[in-house]
């Protein structure tokens, strides 16, 4: 039907209206990062405008931030320790094990506490050890913090790299993180799953989780190459193929999307924009 049959003439109009979205499925419970748009909103603005969306966790979010995220009651759907976060040296890197114990016996309190479960926590650096060696320190500091994590009911969720962005990290492998999995043998560990590390190391991506998602207590999303939107039509990946495989396998975490949108100067409309596409991209 034209304007002139709808009784209405160009200058008036009815404005555009957004894309309308179906109402989320619920097979994937949806969370984001904060941490690549803090320059462009405050966790607050960025709070209200992902609540809106439909997310209902925020990510990476540090202890002074859990006030925040409580006030918009949203949850923190992995948190991380007070400080910086030292992605060289961690749990392969034997002369900082008496600080990392320390560092993760105060931070899993204060996440069980909040009522949050999932601990970020890195692998650290090589530097020119062998696997053995490496698998064995890890071993020997988880040991020394899993009991706490299990009594107070945290998750150490391990952080797994890709060396060609990340050189000499030492788990860089889904398989190699699934050794340690063994190893350690808790209920309070297990692997960040980072869908565009792991396509740019190793790729097999549906295979990988429905061989190895015992182990995965979290999935990142980024479109590959770029790091960008799950949905950009220029990147490589099946994101709804994906996170239908990541929901047949029985997961009831977080999928957080954590990635760069390509569209810039980044604007917060631009920033919404694009999480509203992703969540809906993902939600399957």
């Amino acid at each position: 039907m034209g304007l002139a049959a709808a009784g209405l003439s160009p200058s008036r109009a009815a404005p555009a209206q957004p894309a309308k979205y179906p109402p989320l499925k619920g097979r994937i419970n949806h969370s984001v990062a904060y941490w690549p748009f803090r320059r462009v909103m405050t966790l607050d603005e960025f709070c209200v405008a992902m609540k809106q969306i439909g997310y209902s966790a925020i990510s990476h979010c540090r202890p002074y931030q859990w006030p925040t995220l409580k006030a918009h009651g949203l949850d923190s759907s992995l948190s991380a320790c007070d400080g910086p976060m030292d992605f060289e040296n961690g749990l392969v890197t034997a002369s900082v094990h008496d600080e990392l114990v320390a560092r993760y016996l105060k931070a899993i309190d204060l996440a069980a506490d909040a009522g949050y479960r999932n601990l970020l926590i890195a692998g650290g650096n090589r530097r020119g050890m062998d696997v053995d060696e490496g698998l064995t320190n890890a071993e020997n500091c988880l040991k020394r913090i899993l009991g706490h994590a299990e009594k107070r009911g945290v998750v150490l969720a391990m952080a797994m790299g890709n060396t060609r962005q990340h050189p000499d990290y030492f788990f860089d492998s889904a398989a190699l993180g699934v050794v340690l999995c063994k190893r350690v043998g808790s209920p309070s560990f297990g692997l960040i799953y980072d869908i565009y590390h792991r396509q740019m190391m190793e790729g097999n991506i549906r295979g990988t989780i429905r061989k190895y998602h015992e182990y995965f207590v979290y999935y990142h999303t980024g479109g590959v190459p770029g790091r960008n939107e799950p949905g950009d039509p220029d990147q490589e990946l099946n994101y709804p193929a994906i996170c239908r495989a990541i929901a047949d396998s029985g997961y009831k975490g977080y999928l957080a999307q954590e990635y760069f949108p390509k569209k810039r100067p980044l604007t917060k409309d631009i920033i919404t924009a694009s999480l509203r596409e992703s969540l809906h991209v993902c939600d399957v």
